[in-house]
């Protein structure tokens, strides 16, 4: 029996290191010993034994687990290094040699760089080093393999997320070689079949500056409703299943959007050539032409392979114009403008039946960073959405609706976008926040329905706090996926959904067009349907996995500019909202979408405690708190570039006004 007791308190197992910026770490365990074992060691610092984050090691569990504490464990071996290269800051010595300082807090080692491994790098730029000795008891050391440029040029940190998440922005000679043999204007071979759409009046409406126009729209009044037609670039029929352009294509996954820059998933002279459905141009189109009754429910619906020219090139702002005042611009939109006014009509009809179903709309402003020439940030401002953006985006919702729902029921191989419901503890913690406005989520919070959710956006329109219940709101909901299985959609309140509308930026968009053309064409047999079915899992699972990496990336830029921006700013002062509470602090989010954080150390009238429980910070001796949603007054007093974060301290409503009007004189005088 002391034999079986001391296997449980004392054992080894194999996984990974996550490490953090203080020192301490964590592991968790390889799925295959994860049943008997805990769900995650704490590592203190002291028994890391120069293991690195992502590293896969070996733990000695010398404490088991209790209901209030997590078991503790030592690194015994490590198997294999999971940091290999890192990004960081290089400091020159006097004999040409130096060392980096790792971006990544969670690397505390300096690494020495001998001379002739420098590659030339200068003092305080940042570079990529690729890491030969790890250490132990001394300094580790490495080689520079690239230069990314000067640590404080703006244009540098561009080149560092990219570097960071592997985001490679040039394409191979192959996969260039593939997209330069493909024809600049399609022939009457590539139109054989297909149905004929030229002379319908068709549309695109995006940003004034996209380049990649993946799809059109178009509205008619028919008997008893709608027909609402969306056409989609035939992205598949230049990009095959197995060339270097498709194996190019899955590698990135999707194209990422970095403020004023594009790596693109496909190389231009597709996205912004032949597949983009330039006006005045022959384009070829997979289009869905759906019909629906007068209350905008689609009663019927047909995919085809088409030919399309646009009549048009629209952007949002033009056709929001033209919504506020059509009978001013007839002049200049001609016959268009009715048919603007028939989209705002079928729109409005569409995102009233979601809404009654219980799909969510987010209507907060999403953050826009200005740029100057030098990618320097000159302004952050909140971007809200126009009637116009909405239009497109009704249209595509309905059309990614109709394909999924077509092919669940034919039972073919297909790939779905899955929104599972929030997790409870996240609605709890909501729940919690939206109480200090006056607001209550009613319901089952292990089963909340999306409707629940939808009342309280709606409850909240026109409000000072709307902006920041809506962006918590959307942070409480889980991350969309992609799946082999139609598992249904949370945000939409749908059962089926898909992603069909953006195959020039999306992977999965152009894996089911293949898969729908097959089926139009009679050629999906049995042979590839398996073959489907071996690989979209694998798809599924990867295309999810560089949505996420591209998310991260564009995140980690716009914090970085955020920084950037406040650096400038410091000694200013602002009005913001309480967003977030840990036991670091306090993280308060400016009305130009900036979140900083109050660290517990500059909060220097009482001593303060998070108390998690209630989720406020309190002081222990005059008994002040701080909750979710309460306006404060803050200085902006430093910035951390490295952790892009901007520092705020609380001050007074007094001081806040006369700073406000010295600051307000200050930036008139400019």
């Amino acid at each position: 029996m002391a034999e079986k007791e001391n296997r449980k308190t004392e054992y080894e197992l194999t996984g990974t290191f996550s490490a953090t910026s203080k020192g301490f770490g964590f592991f968790t365990p390889e799925t295959e010993e994860a049943e008997e074992a805990p769900a995650d060691v704490f590592i203190p610092a002291k028994y890391r034994k120069n293991a690195f984050d992502g590293d896969t090691v070996v733990v000695k569990v010398y404490k088991p687990a209790t209901k209030t504490a997590r078991a503790e464990g030592e690194v015994v071996r490590i198997l294999k290094r999971g940091t290999t290269d890192i990004i960081g800051v290089f400091k020159a010595a006097k004999d040409k040699s130096g060392m980096v300082v790792p971006d990544d807090r969670k690397i505390e080692a300096l690494f020495n760089i001998q001379r002739e491994h420098t590659k030339g790098a200068k003092d305080g730029q940042k570079v990529v080093m690729h890491i030969t000795d790890y250490g132990g008891d001394k300094r580790p050391k490495g080689r520079v393999s690239e230069i990314l440029g000067d640590a404080d040029d703006p244009k540098t940190d561009f080149k560092t997320v990219l570097r960071m998440y592997d985001i490679m922005p040039q394409f191979t000679m192959e996969v260039a070689n593939e997209a330069e043999a493909i024809p600049d204007k399609i022939s009457e071979k590539d139109i054989n079949g297909r149905l004929d759409l030229r002379n319908e009046t068709i549309v695109t409406i995006d940003g004034a500056d996209a380049k990649d126009l993946d799809d059109a729209v178009a509205v008619k009044r028919i008997d008893g409703g709608y027909e609402l037609s969306v056409h989609i670039a035939d992205v598949s029929h230049y990009v095959t299943e197995g060339s270097a352009l498709d194996e190019s294509a899955l590698k990135r996954g999707t194209s990422v959007y970095l403020i004023n820059k594009v790596v693109p998933m496909l190389p231009q002279r597709l996205s912004n050539g032949i597949c983009s459905l330039n006006a005045g141009q022959d384009r070829l189109a997979l289009s869905c032409i759906m019909e629906t009754d007068e209350n905008g429910r689609i009663r019927g619906h047909r995919i085809a392979e088409t030919v399309i020219n646009v009549t048009r090139r629209m952007n949002y702002d033009e056709v929001a114009e033209i919504l506020k005042d059509p009978d001013g611009k007839r002049a200049e939109y001609g016959g268009l403008t009715d048919m603007f006014l028939l989209m705002k009509e079928l729109s409005d009809k569409l995102r009233a039946n979601r809404r009654s179903r219980g799909a969510l709309d987010f209507n907060f402003e999403e953050c826009k960073i200005k740029l100057d020439e030098n990618d320097a940030p000159v302004d952050i401002f909140p971007d809200e959405r126009n009637d116009a953006s909405k239009l497109i985006e009704d249209f595509m919702l309905a059309a990614n609706e109709t394909v999924a729902e077509d092919y669940y029921w034919q039972d073919l191989p297909f790939l779905f976008r899955t929104h599972e419901a929030p997790d409870e503890d996240k609605i709890n913690k909501l729940s919690m926040f939206v109480k200090n406005f006056g607001y209550v989520i009613k319901g089952n919070k292990e089963n909340v329905h999306p409707k629940e959710l939808q009342k309280l956006l709606d409850s909240i329109t026109g409000t000072d706090e709307e902006p920041l219940i809506s962006r918590l709101t959307l942070r409480s909901m889980r991350q969309a996926r992609y799946t082999t299985e139609a598992l249904g959609h949370f945000g939409l309140s749908a059962q089926y959904y898909c992603h069909f509308t953006s195959p020039i930026r999306r992977y999965p968009d152009l894996q089911i067009h293949r898969i729908i053309k097959e089926n139009l064409h009679g050629t999906l047999d049995e042979s590839r349907k398996n073959h489907y079915n071996t690989i979209l899992g694998e798809v599924a699972a990867e295309t999810s996995r560089l949505e996420r990496r591209a998310e991260n990336a564009e995140r980690d830029l716009e914090k970085w500019k955020h920084a950037e921006y406040m650096e400038k700013r410091i000694g200013e002062v602002y009005e913001g909202v309480i967003s977030g509470l840990s036991a670091r602090g306090i993280y308060v989010e400016l009305p130009n979408t900036v979140e900083g954080v109050v660290t517990m150390g500059n909060l220097k009238d009482d001593f303060y405690v998070f108390d998690a429980e209630h989720f406020l910070i309190a002081g222990e001796k005059k008994h002040k708190t701080y909750s979710l949603g309460q306006k404060l007054f803050v200085e902006v007093i430093d910035v951390d570039k490295t952790e892009k974060e901007t520092l705020f301290t609380i001050i007074g409503e007094k001081r806040y006004r006369a700073a406000l009007e010295k600051q307000t004189a200050e930036t008139a005088a400019r």
